[in-house]
């Protein structure tokens, strides 16, 4: 291969990363973020706790930036290095992420009339304000389109595409009239690097597409027309201004323009990569392969499987899709995940305080780390921003059982984290149910990076050997991944994986001790997550704080 390198971008909730990395190994050559300048830490919030929006206009000043960054570092800490090299981009971001654009692709609060109207931002995927819309649209296609549901888990949700769109029609027609179309964040970038911003002329991911919005070749795109009609007569007349098709990661968006080119800095002409969600190019750069489950820990949580293209996949209720070519093109994509994973934690932390506004996670980790498992008598639910995966209901909330005037932040704290893993095996179970088999884990994200803690717990739990990614940016190295691809530098994906992707020699085994333990809590776990989550649960609690009790007598020695 000659001498070449590529840039991966990651859009994610709060600040925009670029890597460069060496498309012949994988290694990181530069990385650069920014936070985005609107909100707090990037996040537009109100009043309403469901709401969390963006302003469009931090992507492109923090793409910017962050491109000349690692170009600049680069060309000091590689001798030789050249921007010429670069071969190609690629983009990650967070999703669903949707955005009204005006007949040029502009996105509308970044014209003077919408500037300061949230509903013309980015709707970030933490959203929750389309509760009642995704309900409708459940409940229309359960009646009229119930394969539909089938390829998204069984229920649509209000973190995706036609949910908040929807939302947008209600409670803010004005934007949704201005509106020519709307675009996902992921397709949205390579669009406007590619000057193919336009609706009619900009391409597709079929990731967002697939997993988000309901699009499936097989019955046509996109939802028809007649069922958009039945949400809205105006949603229908959106159908016509959306891409007829969608695309995978190794496919190009486009070529960089002159004026992106003169920007950044790189060259005009390269291929920009189709664009993905985060957490599935974050896969692609742990290298996800049929049997791996890739575990992403960040703010939220994120679970990806690949399952063999030809054969049928079941339809698995509970999780985000199944969608072939969405991951691995030719694989089907199967992905899942956990709405709060990090952001519990960060709010036990930082709203709660329990060691004032000086302590962190670090005081809080060591001490939890010393407690038996079981020792605290505590059990938590880990839907403090709803369910995503396997009940789908964001009107979930958090849950913490067996307090007494004796326990202390650490026993809190390490039961959220027990909370957040038994969400986890929740997950790999409804998985396993429907016979997606998972033989291997590995973790990514910034969790995985910062917390042996967390890891050592997960194995526990989970039963399963977890391995790392080997590079700490997934989403970032997986856009790499895809722009090393779409510049024909590799004649696949899986090929490219091979070069620039690998794991940590480090491996978190499980304790078997600890396993007995968290197998008694697990069903607790069960008995709470099926009683408050589901409808024909097992409603009788009457047991679970005297069992509470009892472990933790038994783990303190004192039964």
């Amino acid at each position: 291969m000659q001498q070449a390198s590529v840039i991966g971008l990651d859009f994610g909730t709060n600040s925009v990363r670029a890597l460069l990395v060496d498309a012949a190994g994988g290694g990181e050559l530069a990385t650069a973020v920014e936070v985005y300048a609107h909100g707090k830490e990037g996040v537009i919030l109100s009043d309403d706790p469901n709401l969390a929006r963006q302003h469009p206009a931090d992507y492109l000043t923090g793409m910017t930036s962050v491109i000349r960054a690692v170009l600049e570092a680069a060309a000091k800490e590689h001798r030789g290095f050249d921007a010429a090299q670069v071969a190609g981009i690629g983009v990650a971001a967070t999703a669903s992420t949707p955005l009204p654009v005006d007949r040029q692709g502009k996105a509308l609060a970044m014209t003077r009339r919408f500037e300061r109207n949230p509903a013309a931002m980015a709707w970030l995927w933490k959203d929750h304000t389309a509760i009642a819309e995704a309900d409708k649209i459940t409940a229309l296609a359960e009646k009229h389109r119930p394969h539909y549901l089938a390829a998204c888990g069984g229920a649509y949700s209000s973190e995706w595409f036609f949910s908040k769109i929807l939302h947008c029609l209600n409670t803010s027609p004005e934007v949704f009239d201005a509106a020519v179309s709307w675009v996902e964040l992921s397709d949205w970038i390579p669009a406007v690097l590619t000057g193919t911003a336009a609706p009619g002329k900009m391409r597709a991911g079929i990731c967002a597409a697939g997993h988000k919005a309901m699009f499936n070749a097989e019955w046509g795109g996109y939802p028809d027309a007649d069922f958009l009609r039945r949400l809205d007569p105006k949603m229908a007349a959106l159908r016509g201004r959306l891409p007829a098709e969608a695309h995978d990661i190794s496919e190009s968006a486009g070529r960089l323009t002159e004026e992106w080119a003169a920007r950044t800095g790189l060259t005009p002409g390269i291929p920009v990569a189709i664009g993905g969600v985060d957490g599935h190019l974050g896969s692609v750069g742990a290298g996800i392969r049929p049997g791996v489950l890739v575990k992403t820990l960040g703010t939220s949580g994120c679970d990806m499987l690949v399952i063999s293209g030809d054969q049928p996949c079941p339809s698995i209720p509970g999780i985000c899709g199944i969608v072939k070519g969405s991951i691995l093109p030719s694989y089907h994509g199967l992905e899942a995940g956990q709405s709060a994973v990090g952001d519990i934690l960060n709010w036990f932390v930082n709203y709660i305080r329990p060691h004032g506004a000086e302590g962190g996670h670090a005081s809080l980790e060591a001490e939890a780390a010393q407690l038996r498992p079981g020792a605290s008598g505590l059990l938590a639910l880990d839907w403090n921003n709803g369910n995503r995966c396997v009940l789908a209901d964001p009107r979930l909330s958090g849950l913490l059982v067996g307090q007494s005037l004796y326990t202390t932040p650490a026993e809190i704290y390490r039961a959220l984290a027990e909370a957040i893993a038994f969400g986890a095996l929740t997950i790999i179970r409804r998985f396993e149910d429907y016979g997606a088999k998972v033989r291997s884990v590995v973790a990514s994200g910034g969790i995985s990076e910062k917390s042996p803690f967390m890891l050592q717990l997960l194995a526990d739990v989970l039963g399963r050997s977890l391995r790392l990614s080997r590079c700490a940016q997934t989403s970032a190295l997986g856009a790499a991944v895809a722009a090393a691809t779409a510049s024909g530098l590799y004649r696949d994906v899986p090929a490219a994986q091979r070069a620039m992707t690998g794991v940590k020699p480090q491996v978190f085994r499980p304790d078997r001790r600890a396993q007995s333990v968290y197998r008694q809590l697990y069903a607790l776990y069960a008995q709470l997550h099926d009683a408050f989550g589901t409808r024909d649960g097992d409603t009788s609690l009457h047991d679970v704080m005297k069992k509470l009790l009892e472990l933790r007598a038994r783990q303190r020695g004192e039964a």
